[in-house]
């Protein structure tokens, strides 16, 4: 009997060991799963992008250079489209792609082109100091790193849905600077939403501003004295860099190329305008008052590069969020007063995760069914049939 007994208490701790066995290398699969897929992919990924070099003349070598990174369409989701499950995945992407971006690539200016928010043309007071609440933890950043943000349509509505309320609340909590300068650089940041020309208030107002911008850009190019420039504040020489959400006139993507560009079968469809890009007597007038020498926008989640009138280039940052692309991305550029060169920096792909996720998803069912029994060792299974093929 004690014999019986003694067989039976071994048998048991047999299976409590082979159970523990299983349940630690389940962990251990896990663990790893999750710490390559949540933590880990974000830095191996990022870590390939570098700042690109500007080809500076050697007369001008003394200048700085300004490390900026460029991204838009967040889209944080609110309180009335936004599904739980969907915002945690969503936001903790954003959080770890914007984080490891700071860590790795240390930028000194963060610029995010229109529609942080997905609900802020119609939420409530309440669920608008949420969001923010969300988006200042989402990408919060050190203070030597300075963060400038314009307003999208998803943000305070497009024309027939913005109001003054809106706005104010917008910039109540990002700066309402529309003229930037550091480093010898200008940089323009316009509501593009108020770029509609059917003298609004709102839209008048924007515009006396982009004119007294002009102003001080078109004194800054010329020697001081007596005239219209004299007492004007005295800013840098360089032509400006344009900041909008809604990309300047086009009639369509039929001309953008490249793996984050539209799909082949929306590229020929017309834009339309004030909805989908400025008006042409708008993008005009932004190019005539402010002569820019380079333009990013945002507006599509797709990627383009086009230019307008005599050369001056505009670069369409895709979106930044994972629900509008499986391969979101942000633009790194290296800036002087005089040059400039821009890289793209992609995200990791959410097919990759998704295939890792099920690959070891497999390793798991295996693995259980092995110490189960059901399912022969693969390495027994391979020795078995590398001996029987020796035998033959």
């Amino acid at each position: 009997m004690a014999l019986i007994r003694l067989g039976f208490e071994r048998q048991h701790l047999c299976l409590l060991k082979r159970r523990s066995s299983l349940l630690l290398k389940v962990t251990a699969v896990v663990f790893a799963v999750l710490l390559f897929c949540e933590f880990l992919i974000y830095y191996l990924v990022i870590f390939r992008c570098d700042w690109p070099e500007v080809k500076t003349p050697a007369h001008d070598s003394g200048q700085k250079t300004l490390k900026a990174m460029f991204l838009a369409d967040t889209h944080l989701l609110g309180e009335v489209r936004g599904h739980w499950l969907d915002k945690l995945r969503r936001e903790w992407q954003m959080e770890r792609a914007f984080q490891t971006s700071l860590w790795l690539l240390q930028p000194e200016v963060v610029f995010i082109l229109g529609d942080i928010f997905d609900e802020g043309k119609w939420s409530s007071s309440q669920a608008w100091a949420d969001d923010v609440a969300r988006f200042q933890k989402i990408f919060r950043h050190p203070r030597h790193v300075q963060l400038k943000v314009v307003a999208g349509n998803h943000d305070i509505g497009f024309h027939y849905q913005m109001s003054t309320y809106k706005i104010k609340r917008f910039e109540k909590v990002f700066n309402p600077e529309r003229l930037f300068s550091w480093k010898g650089m200008n940089f323009v940041l316009v509501n593009s939403v108020a770029q509609e020309g059917d003298g609004c208030h709102i839209c008048s107002e924007a515009e006396a501003e982009l004119i007294e911008i002009s102003h001080k850009l078109n004194c800054s190019r010329e020697e001081r004295g007596p005239g219209p420039c004299r007492g004007a504040p005295l800013l840098p020489a360089s032509a400006p860099v344009l900041l909008q959400h809604f990309p300047l006139f086009r009639r369509s993507d039929a001309n953008c190329s490249g793996e984050d560009a539209a799909p082949l079968e929306e590229r020929a469809i017309p834009f339309k305008e004030r909805y989908d890009v400025l008006s042409r007597e708008a993008s005009q007038q932004l190019l005539w008052w402010l002569r820019p020498r380079l333009i990013l926008s945002g507006h599509t989640h797709s990627a383009c590069e086009v230019l307008h009138g005599a050369g001056v280039p505009e670069i369409s940052v895709p979106s930044f969020s994972w629900r509008n692309r499986n391969n979101p991305s942000f633009i790194m550029g290296s800036m002087t007063p005089t040059d400039y060169a821009l890289a793209k920096c992609y995200l990791p792909y959410e097919n990759t995760v998704l295939a890792t996720y099920c690959v070891a998803a497999g390793l798991l069912v295996v693995l259980i069914l092995v110490h189960s029994g059901l399912l022969p060792s693969p390495l027994l299974f391979g020795w078995n049939l590398l001996r029987k093929f020796k035998t033959t």
